[in-house]
């Protein structure tokens, strides 16, 4: 089986050198003043800037480009639709929150995008990891009740798509005689989640069940979970994994940028983000905290993977670090235990979109591991 290469788009913003930019700025932190201004080097997150990014991502061969969910973040599915035609083969796996709108709205959403973008909508289903920022939306609920309501949505959804006339009644969500006129290609579920509850839900509703950068041999534990909560529900999932990644054409050169990332981080930010960090209710950010344990000197926790990125930043927190033919080698190790999706991130993401499209995509092509594309010049790459 080959790997799918996907991209980012940073709609929180984009910078050369901070870290607190990404796709899941740590909800315990400040207001979204706090994170939008002041910044030097800052990138706005305008439709301009990040087509520049989703046409280079088409250009270098990405498959797909994730688009966050936060309240940092500018609203995933207004800005991915301004993006369809600046692009036409790039596909946008698109962030949203469950129980902020109803399993019939979003059902009808997908399938106009489905139909305005050729069938190029993907779906990451984001139950939310923390009370604080479900609250800033009006979702008064709980973890595990998130999870529970997470489960109906996509039972519903899912049933939609194949054209049924819905009428459930669950816990959480209701629905009466719902039904899509016109139901599009079903797009492509993906699902995180590191708790118990999110296992349950990813094996009984995803397509695709998504990791964060843990150490292979975590990775390993966690998909063989996953795995289980599959066969219980009678289903196989696919799996991906979410990284960071600084690749040069030398490793001396990779390891210089990661530094450079840290250089401007004074000590008390790193203290103050590892504080909120620990209080996290995400079993994901929690795993991701304990890698490092804030420690600056340990933060290669395993060969080319580096914690840095987690020091002061929620979510995802580890990059692959190294040549591009160490990158390539990590890449192809984490193939070999079973992922198959790699959603890769760079500080700034157009330039790093070129380091990983032009450095380490043809090597992996040549061992067999991805599928050749005509690019949009009609050369095959």
């Amino acid at each position: 089986m080959t790997v799918h290469l996907h991209w980012f788009l940073p709609t929180s913003g984009d910078s050369r050198t901070d870290l607190s930019f990404g796709d899941a700025v740590s909800p315990l932190s400040g207001s979204a003043d706090d994170t939008r201004s002041g910044r030097q080097g800052r990138r706005e997150p305008t439709v301009d800037y990040l087509g520049q990014i989703a046409r280079s991502a088409e250009q270098l061969g990405f498959e797909a480009a994730l688009t966050p969910t936060s309240t940092e973040c500018e609203d995933a599915w207004v800005t991915t639709a301004a993006l369809v035609a600046q692009t036409q083969r790039l596909k946008y796996l698109v962030a949203f929150r469950p129980g902020l709108l109803s399993p019939t709205l979003a059902a009808q959403m997908a399938a106009t995008y489905q139909r305005i973008s050729g069938g190029r909508l993907l779906l990451n289903v984001v139950t939310g990891g923390e009370d604080l920022e479900q609250r800033r939306f009006g979702d008064p609920l709980g973890k595990d009740d998130r999870y529970a309501r997470t489960g109906e949505f996509l039972h519903v959804l899912r049933r939609l798509f194949t054209g049924d006339r819905v009428t459930f009644r669950g816990d959480h969500l209701w629905v009466e005689d719902a039904y899509l006129p016109a139901p599009p290609s079903r797009p492509e579920i993906f699902f995180g989640g590191s708790s118990a509850s999110a296992l349950e839900v990813a094996g009984r509703y995803a397509d695709v069940y998504l990791t964060w950068g843990e150490p292979p041999e975590q990775v390993v534990e966690k998909l063989d979970r996953a795995r289980l909560a599959a066969a219980r529900a009678e289903r196989e999932l696919r799996f991906g994994i979410r990284l960071h990644v600084i690749a040069r054409p030398t490793a001396d050169e990779a390891w210089a940028v990661a530094h450079r990332l840290l250089d401007g981080l004074p000590p008390e930010q790193i203290a103050a983000a590892q504080r909120a960090q620990s209080q996290a209710q995400s079993e994901g950010q929690r795993r991701m905290t304990a890698l490092h344990g804030g420690r600056t000197d340990q933060l290669e926790i395993s060969p080319n993977l580096w914690a840095g990125v987690g020091l002061v930043r929620g979510g995802a927190g580890t990059a692959l670090v190294g040549s591009y033919e160490e990158v390539a080698d990590r890449i192809d190790d984490y193939h070999r235990i079973g992922l198959d999706h790699f959603i890769l991130s760079g500080y700034p993401h157009l330039e790093e979109a070129y380091h990983l499209g032009e450095g380490v995509r043809p090597i992996l092509a040549g061992r067999g591991l991805l599928e050749s594309h005509t690019d949009l010049r009609g050369a095959h790459v």
